[in-house]
């Protein structure tokens, strides 16, 4: 499996199936106008957390794919998504609307992408329906989403093995956001090398040791 960032929410994931082909799933695709370039992509899922305009450019996508921007549970070509209702600001939606957390199981991992999450914590409910969890993907960068320690706990409660930053300020994006080195600080960090793309496979993950991982837009 390989996992691509393109800035805010967006990433694609590649799971190979059988005879050289593979699945391509794409989540939060977002518009040029917040300063950002969406290179061509191709999808057989689209996953989109909320409907604004960061998250929702389906017309950028191209395939002839699967689109699911509500909670529910669905099975594409062998990957497992299911949809988790939460809310974009801490007071049940009033000023920021829903937003779906997405599960998604291929090749016996469990990703989760938070979309624009903006409690401060997950409830039991939500907690029960994410499950263990392998892959976080999470926003940090506060002011529309959860701050870098809001992340921290939510990080605590679902105790992932890697987690990968996301929706935080970055070169030439029009939309105010916090940094990165704000939410690597809280663990004392003060940088990591960001990779291109992560390639992972199950028996990569360590029992033992979480790890941060900053993926290159």
């Amino acid at each position: 499996m390989q996992l691509f960032w393109y800035g805010q929410s967006c990433f694609q994931i590649l799971i190979p199936k059988n005879k050289g082909e593979q699945v391509s799933i794409v989540i939060d695709p977002f518009s040029p106008e917040i300063g950002l370039r969406l290179p061509k992509l191709e999808a057989d899922i689209l996953l989109i957390s909320h409907h604004h305009k960061d998250h929702d450019n389906v017309e950028a996508i191209s395939g002839n794919y699967f689109l699911i921007d509500s909670p529910g549970e669905y099975e594409i070509k062998n990957v497992f998504v299911q949809g988790i209702l939460s809310f974009h600001d801490n007071v049940q939606g009033k000023e920021r609307g829903e937003n779906n957390i997405f599960i998604i199981e291929a090749e016996d991992l469990r990703i989760c992408h938070l979309g624009d999450f903006g409690q401060k914590e997950l409830t039991q409910e939500q907690l029960e329906a994410i499950g263990e969890i392998d892959i976080l993907m999470i926003p940090v960068g506060g002011v529309f989403t959860i701050s870098s320690k809001e992340a921290v706990k939510i990080m605590n409660q679902l105790e992932p093995k890697i987690t990968i930053p996301m929706h935080y300020w970055i070169p030439k994006i029009k939309i105010k956001l916090e940094t990165l080195d704000k939410f690597l600080k809280t663990f004392g960090i003060k940088s990591l090398e960001p990779t291109k793309k992560l390639s992972i496979k199950k028996k990569d993950l360590s029992p033992e040791e979480a790890k941060i991982i900053v993926l290159k837009p």
